[in-house]
């Protein structure tokens, strides 16, 4: 048998489908077993992983519509038997691409933007969840192979070599050399849609940074991100300027995930690496509630911190369902509403988290 998993959306939706992964190897030992991801942040994190025998990355988006429909035919020609939309893959564009490859069997949740065509495009499918997480709709997925199997408790999964473990503990211990302990901060999220809006603002970071140094002299914050970061950080480190605020080069997500290992703590808003953070098991989780927070998506298996987001209320389904639009709502209310969130909110969180 061959099977290939589809995972198109976000770099922490792939991270999300690792228990899936593994659970597929378990009931089906001997198959092959492909991933299918856009981008290269997702690849980084699946490398590795014995569970697969191969990933395919392609960034469709920076292909014309003639040379996406060839990458999707030349994955037809692999002749899978099997293809599995890991969720949340809301977007009819993710089962267009399912149809293209062509895998008798094509498996997918039906969304809320889903109609008659989408049943055409997949052929197995079943209702999402917005009560359980993304990964345990996924293992809900493979009733649809196999009814009886009693999938096993897994966790999302990175696996990292030698080398880049040792590489990490090393970055760690110099970050250490002043301090006793790290506290991961990352202040971005998704680029895709409008979901840069549920960005914390970066007054607000300045100010709340600026007291944790002041509170915690034996903490050192360590800053993470990429280039959609880039501009954020340097601005902290500028108008903060305490050399126990670092942001120490990374050159993947991949690399950024192993030295949040060493991290005590780690503060973001739900995106990426904070999946990562999940993965890799850092003890203390906070997270700043943000209109697309959910039970679909909070950290897997781990325990975590929620500072409540007033604006939002309990409202997220009202924000943000998959559907295949952004989150609801102008540039200004989202703005609006992140900013609800104050520092001191977010201090006093992290103070009880700290003291723990």
């Amino acid at each position: 048998m061959k099977i290939l998993v589809i995972s198109l959306a976000g770099i922490g939706d792939t991270l999300i489908a690792t228990p899936m992964i593994h659970e597929l190897r378990l009931q089906f030992p001997d198959a092959v077993i492909d991933a299918l991801v856009l981008w290269a942040g997702a690849k980084d994190l699946l490398a590795g992983n014995p569970w697969l025998n191969t990933v395919h990355q392609h960034n469709f988006l920076q292909l014309g519509r003639l040379a996406t429909i060839r990458r999707l035919f030349s994955l037809r020609r692999l002749r899978y038997d099997v293809s599995i939309n890991a969720h949340p893959q809301s977007k009819i564009h993710y089962r267009i691409a399912a149809c293209l490859i062509g895998a008798p069997r094509r498996l997918s949740h039906r969304y809320d933007n889903c109609g008659r065509l989408d049943r055409w495009l997949v052929n197995c499918s079943l209702p999402q969840d917005y009560s359980v997480h993304s990964a345990d709709n996924n293992f809900r997925l493979l009733r649809l192979l196999n009814p009886q199997a009693q999938p096993s408790v897994h966790s999302l999964e990175l696996f990292f070599n030698p080398r880049e473990l040792a590489a990490a503990e090393a970055q760690a211990a110099a970050l250490k050399h002043a301090s006793r302990r790290l506290l991961g901060v990352h202040t971005g999220s998704g680029r895709t849609k409008n979901l840069a809006l549920k960005r914390w603002p970066i007054d607000h970071w300045t100010v709340l940074l600026r007291r944790v140094l002041a509170r915690w002299t034996d903490c050192t914050v360590v800053l993470f991100g990429g280039p959609d970061e880039q501009a954020d950080n340097t601005r902290l480190l500028r108008d903060i300027a305490d050399p126990r605020l670092v942001a120490p080069p990374t050159r993947s997500i991949r690399e950024a995930a192993a030295l949040l290992r060493h991290c005590d703590a780690f503060l973001s808003v739900d995106n990426a690496l904070m999946h990562c953070a999940a993965a890799v098991q850092v003890p203390r989780h906070v997270l700043i509630e943000s209109p697309t927070f959910g039970p679909t998506l909070e950290p897997y298996r781990r325990p975590y911190t929620l500072v409540p987001n007033p604006a939002v209320h309990g409202r997220n389904l009202e924000f943000y369902r998959y559907d295949g639009r952004g989150i609801r709502g102008s540039r200004r209310e989202l703005l609006r509403c992140m900013r609800a969130v104050t520092p001191e909110a977010v201090f006093d969180t992290l103070a009880r988290v700290l003291a723990d």
